[in-house]
This record gives structure tokens, C-alpha cells and sequence, in this order.
């Protein structure tokens, strides 16, 4: 019985009532009116009334179907990963090598929670475009393999980005990489690219997505001289039997363990965290160059936030030249635009006036601000790098000190520098012919190491004047200052130009390249120096004795 009518009942009976609606009871109980007629023009004195009613109450309640309980609909979005597992298609057998990649993820849930924590800001619109394209939803996992679903990822390889896209391959794709900005970090740009690839992949492997995937982290050439060795003698081409390297050979298997998790981590005593299926940003057109802090500012977010978004901006701000676009939180993305439809474009950037002094070149007044000759080009309508002591330009500058960007190029590379470590610390400046492997052997350390401690990858090209930090356990001498310490007899010098002078007698003098000296100062080579020009070199002091 109810317990709705349960309590009534108890009630009627402690009251001893003699005089009581018997309709009302009727209706409780939910009785026909011919049944309610049975009420107070009945013979039955009190207490028999009260014993009928009640039984027939009783009596209709017991015949009741029992209650619906409604559960409440849930709120917010759906889980994007109940969404995962319903679409995924890539067939494949369960073998060892997918269950070695299985087993370490399940004995690292610590690692899970942080990766698909994580991906809540991207995974979203990444699924939503392999929707749009048809391609495989496993895909959405790559990221994962690739960068840990971290945008400012950088691997030893010079790959970059939640795509982990090396230069040359980001090129093909049409991504742009300049001081300013790198596309193989930005979301939708390097999103577009990376499915591009694996597209393209798929084609080049027949419509086998096992070995498209594998060729994206090895390259192309090497699955499909793999294949083509198997064809020669006689043997399966699938994935399982190809001859690939190492990282490759557990790379696909990586993949396809994350997609075992994903579609029943249950199975494996596994929680993952909820991925909201909900793209978590829109795409706002800014139309000119933007200052961060102030963009930040007028969507009422943190410059953390604003990076965390666009994380292939390398500075202070937007590219000058564009892409002029900023990805904002979907709850905030309408306020920003609307604030910054407010802002001239004058306005964007912050703009300091500087007196052009005697010698001074572009290259020089461009590292003062931390900007490029380009920009300073573009902003004062000069078509090549000329300029006149006395004069003034107008250099676009940051509203904030620089230290409140805290994840531009030159903040993140900050903190990795200043990170500690085992060993003592030693700075060291890079001099003209010196490599990451001449320098890691004079201080005892690996190139990777080196690399790394530097934020850079062992292919990158070091420049003359570049300042190194280097943790190191070997007995190289006292720790003094980064210009004392052991190999550091590279010197800045700045040079002023006298009547008569060359690029070629100026190199010759210093013992230094034509090639080092027009690029530290960002001059054409055929070029005639004027006297009074000041420019910047990188001299060992070692190399000067005649």
C-alpha cells in the first residue's frame, strides 16, 4: 500500500471520528462514485463506516500497479567517450604486443586520468572532424601516443604539438612556423594538417588503416618498403608482419590498447575521467594583431587560459601578418568579441616611439623589443632595413612585462632553463662551429640531454651567441660566470662601421663568416655598409691572435 494512504488510514483510525466525509476517503482511494454513495446516508453507525471505508480503501490500493519512479535527466553534456565506443570500426586481432602497451596503461591510472583530463579541451573538436570526414574515431585517441594530449609537446625528433608534426612534414601540409607563431601547436590548424596526412596515408596503403597509422610516426617510405619486402618473399603485408622500426612496432599497438580501455575500462578496473561531448571553443576573427594580455583581459580569462587555447602563439602576441583568428572558451567567446569590437585597431597592440640612434640597425631595435624586423618594417611602411639616425618608428610592444606571458616561447624555455637538476649548473654561449655534440662532449652529457635541458631537439640548428644551460657531473673546473666558464670564449661585440668597410673585411678581421655575420644582423650580403652602422658579432676571443 502507499504510504500516502497508509498514514491516512492510521489517522482515521486514532481519531474515532463519527462524523467523516466518506466521499473524501472515497476519492483517495480512488473509488467510483457509485461506491461513494455508500456515505453518510448509510445506516452503518461510526466505527462500521470507518472499517468499510478503510477495507475498501485497502482493498483498491492493493490493486494499484506500483509507482513509475522517473529518474531525473541528466545534465550537462554526454560523455564523449560512451560516444567513442559506439563508433569504433578499426578491425583488429588481440595479440601479444597490444596487450604488453594494455597492461602498462593499466598499471598507470595516474597517467590516464591526466591525459584524458587533459584532451577535454580538444577531443571534442578533433572527433568532430573525423566525423565530418568519415575517417576513423580511434583517431581521436592518436593524440594520446603522440603527445599526451599536451599542445606543447616537443620531441626530440623536432616534432611538435598535440600532433607531434615535424617542420618539413607541417610545410607539405601548409602550416605556418615563424617567430610569432607555430601552426603544428595551434588546434585547428594542426588538426587539419594531421587528418590531411592520415588521409593521404590511407590512400598510399591501400585502405589499410593499421599501416597508414604506422607510417605517420615512422614515414611513409619505410611501411612501404616494408611492404614491398614482404611482397618479394611471399608474406603477408598486414601491419603484425611488417619489418618497421622499434617506436613503430609498438607505436600502432599503443593505439588499439587505449581503444580496449576506452571501450570497457571497467574490464580493467579502470575509471576514466568524463570527456564533455561539446566542442569547448569557438573560433573568434580578430581581423589585426592582437596583444594576449589584453585579449585575456576583455574575455574576463587569465593569459593562461588564452594560451591554453591558442597555444601556437610564440609571444606576446598575435602574428602581425596572421592567421588572425583566436580560439576563446565557448562561455566567454561572444563577451570577447563584443569587447573587442570595441577596441580600434590602433588599439590591439601597445605602440612606443623610438628615436632611431647613431648606428643602430633594425635587427638590433627589433631584439630591444622583443619583436622581429619584419614587424617593424610593416609598421612603418619601410621596404627594406634603411633607416636614419634621428628619425623615429613606431614598434609594437607588450601592455604587460613580459614575464605575465607565461607560456610564450621565451617564458616556457625560462622555466625548463631554470629547472633544477642533478649535477652543477653551468651556462654556456654558443660559439661559431660548435654543435649540440661538440658541446656535450666537452661537458660529459648526451646530445639528447642537452637538448632537452634547452628546450630544443638534437636537430636543431644552434645559433652563434645562443646561450646553453648544462647540468654536468664531470670535473670540467669552478663553476664562475657564464663568460669564465670552461669553452665560453665567445664574445658579443657591437662594431661601428668606418668608411671604407666591407662585410668581407669586417668577417675577415673578426675571423668569422660573411654567411654569421648578415644573418646575426639581418642585412643582404650585397649590401654596401654605411659608416656609422653598428653591428653585432659573435667573436672567439681565442681565434684573434694574428
Amino acid at each position: 500500500m502507499p504510504d500516502n494512504i497508509d498514514r491516512l488510514l492510521q489517522r482515521l483510525r486514532r481519531s474515532g471520528a463519527i462524523v467523516f466525509s466518506f466521499l473524501t476517503l472515497a476519492a483517495c482511494a480512488g473509488l467510483p462514485s457509485s461506491d461513494a454513495n455508500l456515505g453518510a446516508d448509510s445506516n452503518l453507525d461510526a466505527g462500521a463506516n470507518i472499517d468499510v471505508a478503510i477495507e475498501t480503501i485497502s482493498v483498491t490500493a492493493s490493486r494499484r500497479p506500483p509507482p513509475i519512479e522517473i529518474t531525473p535527466a541528466p545534465t550537462g553534456p554526454a560523455d564523449l567517450l560512451d560516444v567513442l565506443r559506439a563508433e569504433f570500426a578499426l578491425s583488429y586481432e588481440q595479440n601479444r604486443r597490444i596487450e604488453v602497451q594494455r597492461d602498462w596503461y593499466v598499471r598507470h591510472p595516474d597517467y590516464l586520468n591526466r591525459v584524458f583530463t587533459r584532451s577535454q579541451r580538444y577531443m571534442p573538436h578533433i572527433r568532430a572532424e573525423l566525423e565530418r570526414r568519415g575517417l576513423p574515431v580511434e583517431l581521436a585517441l592518436l593524440p594520446i601516443v603522440e603527445s599526451a594530449y599536451d599542445p606543447f609537446a616537443y620531441s626530440h625528433g623536432r616534432a611538435a604539438g598535440l600532433w607531434q608534426m615535424i617542420p618539413g612534414t607541417a610545410r607539405r601540409f601548409g602550416i605556418k612556423q615563424n617567430w610569432w607563431y607555430d601552426g603544428r601547436r595551434d588546434i585547428v590548424d594542426s588538426t587539419r594538417a594531421a587528418l590531411d596526412y592520415l588521409d593521404y596515408l590511407h590512400g598510399l596503403n591501400d585502405g589499410d588503416w593499421l599501416n597508414a597509422i604506422a607510417s605517420y610516426n615512422s614515414g611513409e617510405g619505410n611501411v612501404l618498403r616494408a611492404v614491398r619486402r614482404n611482397k618479394s618473399a611471399g608474406r603477408p603485408t598486414d601491419f603484425w608482419n611488417l619489418s618497421v622500426p622499434k617506436e613503430t612496432s609498438a607505436y600502432v599497438p599503443k593505439l588499439l590498447a587505449l581503444v580496449d580501455i576506452v571501450k570497457d575500462p571497467a574490464k580493467y578496473n579502470l575509471s576514466l575521467p568524463v570527456v564533455p561531448d561539446e566542442v569547448q571553443f569557438a573560433v573568434s576573427d580578430i581581423e589585426s594583431q592582437l596583444d594576449l594580455a589584453l585579449a585575456a583581459e576583455l574575455a574576463g580569462v587569465d593569459v593562461d587560459t588564452v594560451y591554453a587555447y591558442n597555444p601556437g602563439y610564440n609571444r606576446w602576441s598575435t602574428d602581425p601578418a596572421g592567421p588572425h583568428s583566436l580560439l576563446m572558451p565557448i562561455d566567454v567567446s561572444a563577451d570577447f568579441e563584443k569587447a573587442l569590437a570595441a577596441v580600434p585597431a590602433s588599439e590591439r597592440v601597445r605602440w612606443k616611439r623610438h628615436k632611431i640612434g647613431n648606428g643602430e640597425t633594425i635587427s638590433e631595435i627589433a631584439e630591444q623589443y622583443h619583436t622581429t624586423p619584419a614587424s617593424i618594417r610593416t609598421a612603418n611602411n619601410l621596404r627594406g632595413n634603411t633607416i636614419r639616425a634621428g628619425h623615429h618608428l613606431m614598434i609594437p610592444v607588450s601592455t604587460r612585462p613580459l614575464a605575465a606571458y607565461s607560456q610564450s616561447a621565451d617564458a616556457r624555455l625560462e622555466r625548463t632553463q631554470n629547472r633544477k637538476r642533478s649535477g652543477n649548473k653551468f651556462e654556456h654561449i654558443v660559439k661559431s662551429g660548435e654543435s649540440f655534440w661538440t658541446i656535450s662532449r666537452r661537458y660529459k652529457v648526451t646530445t639528447r640531454q642537452l637538448s632537452a635541458w634547452n628546450g630544443m631537439a638534437p636537430g636543431d640548428t644552434l645559433s652563434v651567441g645562443k646561450k646553453l644551460v648544462v647540468w654536468s657531473h664531470a670535473d670540467i673546473g669552478p663553476r664562475t660566470s657564464p663568460t669564465s666558464s670552461l669553452g665560453n670564449t665567445t664574445r658579443k661585440l657591437s662594431y661601428t662601421v668606418r668608411n671604407g668597410d666591407s662585410l668581407y673585411l669586417i668577417a675577415k678581421k673578426f675571423r668569422i663568416s660573411i654567411n654569421e655575420l648578415a644573418r646575426w644582423n639581418n642585412i643582404d650580403k650585397d649590401k654596401i655598409l654605411r659608416p656609422g652602422q653598428r653591428l653585432t658579432m659573435y667573436v672567439d676571443v681565442t681565434a684573434q691572435s694574428s
